[in-house]
């Protein structure tokens, strides 16, 4: 079995050992084995040739992602060992939520690697469906409305990316078999000559489609309820992985649509969703009390600017928008890590009731500040690098668009320094509980840091095999 799908049945097989388990404190622990040996397998599939085996196939677009995912993944589920004790889990709630972790884990991982634009739907689908779980396992009224607005206005999404599936297969159609019809590899090689017009209609269905799972406006609003009612460590996920593969689905489609002169050019219609959602967000965070509902926005308010540098295209906006998805995914997860154990010491996620955490809890008071700081794009971290390779291109070629885009990140760069003021400088806040002892103190706050640290690594020396996927992978699309 080809090393990519021995990734994704690792992750599966997983589920269905930790579906079986009653004891949650042994949940945990092989939760947190499962993904650390599905980061292991990701290492080792980035040291072998990018190839295509069958329905999946790696290259200098997937790979990176790939890898962080799995980072993620497991680091998330290091920290869901620590805190989950905190959530009040019974022991079927803990067999959904660990079986529903890994399911999700294997579907994000296919969809990354899927050469197949139906594999790649059906994965995404997954993955979705796993996480409405998720969202819904505290099963209290706020969670079973947060679920379902993620599941209709999701399924909503899923369908029209599903109908632009069909009619990107019927483009290619008089060009391709029926065994390569939909593979992405084969649809950019014969993309130039496709109808155009055809091509136009599958790019608007599957932009409006995959940029629903991306959190673009307007269809967001899923977003910050899926983050506020679920478990603490689902946040990470959602925000650093379940984003990064609906753009990487777009991303496709564009440079397929890129590939024909004839056809819309995809890049105004990124430009526009882009824009919209860092200016709405950038607003909305003034008006947010809960702090995961805050954080959730910032995470929109990202996603538009990663799509805003695909908009502009070119190998440097392309390779500033891959590096932001990739810095992105790093620090929002160590941000609601930070946030998460917050709440859960406060027995509050409102803003209003988390303060003081530098005086109260250091390491988690600092992490936390140096996290905001990072994902608000202070240097030196890789959002930083990221911002400052779209406003050179911005500059260059879109300056009235880069203004407006520059506007809206400074009031959210406002927006971020008063809640960071507020969360970690401010007037000390008693907790109600929450404490945890020995080890789980520590493995809560290990995450947070690390993710900082790989983030400041990237930010300043990005080793020179990433760097070299990267800029090639901005070549490609285009």
């Amino acid at each position: 079995m080809p090393l990519q799908w021995v990734i994704v049945f690792f992750a599966w097989a997983g589920a269905v050992v930790l579906a079986a388990m009653p004891n949650q404190r042994h949940a945990t622990v092989v939760n947190a084995a499962v993904s650390a040996g599905m980061f292991l397998l990701a290492v080792a599939l980035m040291a072998l040739p990018f190839e295509q085996h069958g329905w999946t196939r790696t290259d200098v677009l997937n790979m990176p992602f790939v890898l962080v995912s799995t980072f993620v993944g497991l680091t998330t589920a290091v920290f869901s060992a620590a805190t989950l004790e905190q959530e009040g889990f019974d022991h079927w709630r803990s067999r959904a939520y660990h079986a529903a972790y890994q399911i999700f884990m294997g579907a994000q991982t296919l969809a990354l690697l899927a050469d197949n634009l139906g594999v790649m739907w059906v994965a995404i689908e997954i993955a979705t469906l796993a996480t409405v779980s998720m969202v819904a396992v505290h099963r209290t009224p706020a969670a079973f409305e947060a679920a379902w607005k993620f599941f209709i206005l999701c399924g909503v999404g899923i369908a029209l990316a599903l109908f632009g599936t069909i009619v990107l297969y019927l483009a290619a159609q008089p060009l391709l078999t029926e065994e390569t019809g939909l593979s992405w590899t084969a649809l950019m090689a014969v993309a130039a000559r496709c109808d155009p017009a055809t091509l136009n209609l599958a790019f608007a269905f599957l932009l409006l489609g995959y940029g629903t799972k991306a959190g673009l406006v307007p269809l967001h609003s899923w977003l910050p309820d899926a983050h506020a009612e679920g478990p603490v460590p689902i946040s990470a996920v959602l925000s650093g992985l379940l984003l990064n593969a609906a753009m990487l689905a777009v991303l496709r489609a564009k440079s397929i649509v890129g590939a024909n002169p004839e056809a819309v050019t995809p890049g105004p219609f990124l430009l526009a969703f882009g824009l919209a959602s860092v200016l709405l967000a950038a607003l909305a965070l003034w008006r947010r009390r809960d702090a995961r509902r805050f954080f959730a926005w910032s995470s929109i308010e990202h996603m538009g600017i990663a799509a805003f540098a695909f908009g502009l295209g070119g190998p440097a906006a392309n390779l500033a928008g891959l590096l932001h998805l990739i810095g992105h995914a790093l620090v929002k997860s160590a941000v609601f890590f930070g946030v998460g154990r917050a709440a859960q010491l406060k027995g509050s996620q409102k803003i209003a009731d988390i303060g003081g955490l530098v005086a109260t809890h250091p390491a988690l008071g600092w992490g936390l500040a140096v996290a905001i700081l990072a994902i608000a794009g202070m240097p030196p971290f890789v959002i930083f690098a990221s911002e400052f390779r779209l406003f050179s291109v911005a500059a260059a070629e879109l300056p009235w668009l880069a203004i407006t885009l520059a506007l809206g990140m400074v009031t959210a760069l406002a927006a971020l320094i008063t809640v960071l003021q507020a969360l970690c400088f401010g007037v000390p806040t008693p907790d109600s509980g929450g404490a945890l002892n020995g080890w789980r103190e520590v493995a809560s706050a290990v995450p947070v840091w690390l993710h900082l640290l790989v983030a400041v690594g990237l930010g300043i020396a990005m080793p020179l095999g990433l760097a070299t996927m990267l800029a090639t992978a901005a070549q490609v699309i285009g």
